[in-house]
């Protein structure tokens, strides 16, 4: 058989020609011809915009000037899979769909998945979800290791007054004391003061809390959180051929354990 590299890989599974011998990807190639594929490969160049406010998962470096975090780290792999250098397009959150329809780039880095985005774009198979999770102190662990173990009479949980986390925390925990702080204060903060036993917070804050305060410890694994919201990368809705592959992509990176890894690392995901 000819001999495949990555990126040819890639590409024959999105297609659907993996069972098709490939000569240095030309059968591959000639196929997405028209697609954001096509014209990615032959420029060799990936447009991705992004946003670097949205620590841990794309925000700027302040010691390099240059973007790091989850889905930086993922979309650079995805370049280097397909064997194209990357060119980071600055986008905002309120124009992401706009930018995509204007071919201001050939994939958004990552959003959150909602129906309004899902009108005028397209979403690839989830990579990552974000969800709520409880956070303590990393010597009180042990003991509230579970949901079930926060709903207990006297367990303090602390929350910012006003927000869906304290929606949260009344409808999770309707045995323990909930205490509502305001603004500057946060739950968090009230948790290291010792003042509450628990906070609860988004899994993507959670991760980067427990790298700022190491005596911070998430209390759930990934698979126990609440509130879940899938996680997607944004391309244009008029590209089968690039939703697919991205979505072949997502799929292979998945089961290889990558993702596995950029979740344990920014996220603090178990």
């Amino acid at each position: 058989m000819t001999h495949m590299n990555r990126r040819d890989i890639f590409v024959a599974a999105a297609l659907g020609t993996g069972g098709l011998v490939l000569t240095g990807g030309k059968q591959a190639h000639a196929q997405t011809e028209g697609s954001r594929l096509a014209r990615v490969l032959s420029a060799g160049r990936l447009r991705v915009g992004t946003t670097g406010d949205f620590n841990p998962m794309s925000f700027r470096d302040t010691a390099t000037n240059s973007y790091a975090g989850y889905d930086i780290e993922a979309m650079t792999q995805l370049a280097a899979d397909l064997e194209v250098e990357i060119e980071w397009v600055v986008a905002e959150w309120a124009t992401i769909t706009a930018g995509i329809a204007a071919d201001r780039y050939d994939i958004f880095s990552g959003a959150s998945m909602n129906v309004a985005r899902a009108r005028v774009a397209a979403f690839s198979m989830p990579y990552t979800e974000a969800g709520t999770v409880p956070l303590s102190l990393s010597a009180n662990a042990d003991r509230f290791g579970s949901w079930e173990a926060i709903n207990q009479p006297g367990v303090r949980v602390a929350v910012s007054m006003g927000t869906v986390f304290e929606e949260q925390a009344r409808a999770h925990f309707p045995e323990a004391t909930i205490q509502a702080v305001q603004s500057p204060a946060t739950g968090f903060q009230e948790v290291l003061s010792n003042r509450a036993d628990v906070t609860i917070t988004s899994n993507v804050e959670g991760g980067t809390l427990v790298q700022r305060f190491p005596d911070l410890r998430i209390l759930v694994p990934g698979s126990e959180m609440r509130n879940r919201r899938p996680f997607a990368y944004v391309v244009a809705q008029n590209d089968p051929t690039w939703l697919n592959f991205i979505n072949t992509w997502v799929t292979l990176r998945r089961t290889d354990g990558f993702f596995a890894g950029l979740n344990q690392r920014w996220l603090g995901q178990s």
